[in-house]
């Protein structure tokens, strides 16, 4: 059993969609408290299918474990609709930007915080929070969501998902069609967060190089499989690690068919 300190348990999770499309064969991590753990993986490893079964939100797809559990603060997911989740603590934000683009900015924040029926003063609190860890949304506030840049947009769906006041954060692909500086304005933003009020962060991403950055630990999905698990420090050492998903060769003699699991 994991002890008081995990927060979310994947355990051997298979997915299908449409009862017949395998997704996951075979998904394992854990996420203590306090945590920032990116999933890692080449495009269709199964990093959004992962994300999504532990939301809950894989039958609004057609999607299903098969077998397997995930639980998060003890109890299973599947037994709890994605918004009682979210009233959990356990918040999403979705691959794409989703932000109300007719909205400002801060319309698209303050709804963050009514969503949990949260008080104005406690919003106006939960807002001025986020002004700190995103300055651009504090200069942007008065403008309409559609009319700010990608990067801004990305803030804002974060910044939102934050006004909920999550114990767990649960991003998928933060830093896709980004420029290179603004994603790692989002990412000095989310290290901030969980180093400075203990947020528990879970992050799926393709930009390894990022993630590994300023993550503490990664679990690498190959193919729906969790083949590589570790400190991120250590895994961005690892020849294999920065040939097939960092971009950099590695000495033929070196380079291996797939990544091995290790302890």
């Amino acid at each position: 059993m994991p002890g008081n300190d995990v927060i979310l348990v994947v355990d051997n999770v298979h997915a299908t969609y449409n009862h017949a499309i395998t997704a996951l064969h075979g998904v394992s991590f854990e996420l203590r408290r306090g945590e920032f753990l990116a999933l890692l993986g080449a495009n269709g490893a199964g990093k959004s299918t992962t994300l999504k079964a532990v939301s809950n939100l894989l039958p609004a797809e057609r999607g299903q474990i098969n077998a397997g559990a995930i639980g998060f603060e003890g109890g299973d997911v599947s037994h709890r609709r994605p918004g009682d989740l979210v009233r959990a603590g356990l918040v999403q934000v979705l691959e794409g930007r989703h932000c109300f683009k007719s909205l400002t900015v801060e319309e698209n924040l303050v709804s963050g915080g009514i969503g949990r029926s949260g008080r104005r003063a406690e919003i106006n609190q939960d807002l001025q929070r986020i002004y700190d860890f995103f300055p651009r949304l504090a200069e942007k506030r008065r403008t309409l969501a559609g009319l700010t840049s990608g990067g801004e947009q990305q803030m804002t769906a974060i910044g939102r998902a934050l006004m909920s006041r999550p114990r767990l954060l649960v991003l998928d692909e933060p830093s896709m069609g980004l420029a290179p500086l603004v994603v790692q304005d989002i990412f000095l933003a989310l290290k901030k967060l969980n180093r400075e009020t203990g947020l528990s962060i879970l992050v799926a991403e393709q930009n390894s190089a990022v993630a590994l950055k300023y993550a503490d630990h990664a679990t690498v999905l190959e193919n729906g499989v969790s083949v590589l698990t570790g400190a991120a420090a250590d895994l961005r050492q690892r020849e294999d690690m920065r040939a097939f998903y960092l971009g950099q060769q590695a000495s033929p003699a070196t380079q291996p068919t797939h990544l091995h699991a290790v302890a």
